[in-house]
């Protein structure tokens, strides 16, 4: 099967329609094409081979509290796949990119390298890469997948010894991540996350807490440019192996970035670490005041944190609406968070990137002043009503024109390039 796709002249004209739309709404379309040209989304390495990495051990290692789900044939098992991988799904994706690596990709020529012994040289092929791609890279420490971690805790263990190693760990990834930021002239974002809990009501729930609070105290104690790093801290409702007890809390988390005088370490939300009932996108209303900087994860969970591709539905809007709508867009980071084996993972990047970037769209489109007009003067009828009507507005004309100004394929057709990449290499592997 074979899909086809529309001409220069159909896609200016389409957009000239909707550009007439929204002008009508006094929405200026091309505004919104520049805005989310120059918003980078951050593409995660570990969707490509199902967050296995390329360290060498001696022996299979487990501990952790999180995997990935699926065996769908042509998963990457090097890095030189993977990189071939990610350049097909970044050649079908749009606009502005960065690439999210974590720990546990460095090279390190076939020679087994412990974690807190890493060093930039083991990511140079990576950011000779991410040069010659013309993208930034972002990292993120690997607290898990370790013997180290087998007991349920990495930062906050009760035993010294496992703790100090994961802090050479984290210091080890802040210096390589400074050399990635000093050498692409961008910061490099990077996201701490541990699996550390419970999975049945301990009884002091205080002292690992503490423990964690100085094992981060040590690790950001080391000072770096913030032109070449930016830190970030991510909470958990709970996790694998932790269902009772989460060291990291959201009140943790926040209450610690708060409490630093040097404001140097932002919050992560990601969308699937909340408690059912909650939503991210009412958080961000909640922080803007107080934070200066945010990291995202975008992911969609179906059962919780379950990390299933990113489509475009109301969860995604209602968070890029509230992003624009609070003005925190400029101030925010957007990562990328899933990693599903159970379909074409090429296919799971592109899917989840362009649906992240039509949902910031959608909500740069959006004719927020009326909308807050009606509000005020307590028009909720009319309010509602063009709420709806937006729903079928001529948006995706909008985007199928910033597709065609960043020479990317446009509609249905990027699925014959994956079709033809999955048959001809992935399959073959």
């Amino acid at each position: 099967m074979q899909f086809a796709t529309l001409s220069d002249k159909e896609i200016k004209q389409r957009y000239d329609i909707a550009k007439k739309y929204f002008a009508e709404l006094g929405v200026d379309t091309d505004a919104a094409l520049k805005t989310l040209a120059a918003t980078p989304i951050s593409l995660h390495c570990w969707q490509g081979d199902d967050v296995h990495g390329f360290e060498v051990h001696d022996t299979a290692v487990t501990g952790g509290g999180i995997m990935s789900t699926g065996n769908y044939p042509g998963c990457a098992t090097n890095a030189d796949q993977l990189r071939s991988d990610a350049e097909v799904a970044l050649a079908l994706i749009p606009g502005k990119k960065r690439f999210n690596l974590h720990a546990i990709y460095a090279e390190t020529n076939g020679k087994p390298v412990e974690r807190d012994e890493i060093t930039p040289e083991h990511f140079k092929n990576w950011m000779k890469w991410a040069k010659k791609q013309g993208l930034a890279l972002d990292f993120n420490p690997t607290f898990f997948a370790h013997p180290l971690a087998n007991s349920g805790y990495t930062l906050s263990s009760s035993d010294k010894k496992i703790r100090e190693f994961w802090i050479r760990h984290g210091k080890q990834c802040r210096e390589i991540a400074a050399a990635m930021g000093k050498a692409q002239g961008t910061p490099c974002i990077v996201n701490h996350w541990i699996p550390d809990g419970a999975k049945d009501q301990p009884i002091d729930r205080l002292t690992p807490r503490k423990h964690l609070k100085d094992a981060y105290d040590e690790i950001f104690s080391v000072k770096y440019s913030p032109k070449y790093i930016r830190d970030g801290v991510e909470s958990k409702l709970f996790g694998i192996g932790a269902e009772d007890y989460t060291v990291g809390s959201h009140e943790f988390y926040m209450t610690y970035v708060a409490s630093r005088p040097e404001k140097d370490v932002m919050l992560t939300f990601d969308m699937g670490h909340f408690h059912p009932t909650e939503t991210i996108h009412d958080k961000i209303a909640s922080i803007a005041p107080f934070q200066k900087e945010l990291l995202l994860h975008v992911s969609r969970g179906i059962r919780w944190d379950s990390d299933h591709v990113v489509n475009f539905n109301d969860d995604l809007r209602n968070l890029f609406l509230q992003l624009v709508r609070c003005n925190f867009l400029g101030k925010t980071y957007i990562a990328l968070d899933f990693f599903d084996g159970s379909i074409d993972r090429i296919g799971a990047w592109v899917v989840g990137t362009r649906a992240a970037q039509k949902g910031l769209l959608y909500a740069l489109l959006e004719p927020t002043q009326i909308l807050r007009m009606f509000e005020k003067d307590g028009d909720n009828a009319m309010k509602l009503a063009l709420l709806e009507e937006l729903k079928g507005a001529p948006w995706e004309a909008v985007y199928d024109e910033f597709c065609r100004i960043n020479k990317t394929t446009v509609g249905n057709a990027w699925i014959n390039d994956l079709m033809d990449y999955d048959r001809k290499v992935a399959r073959k592997r």
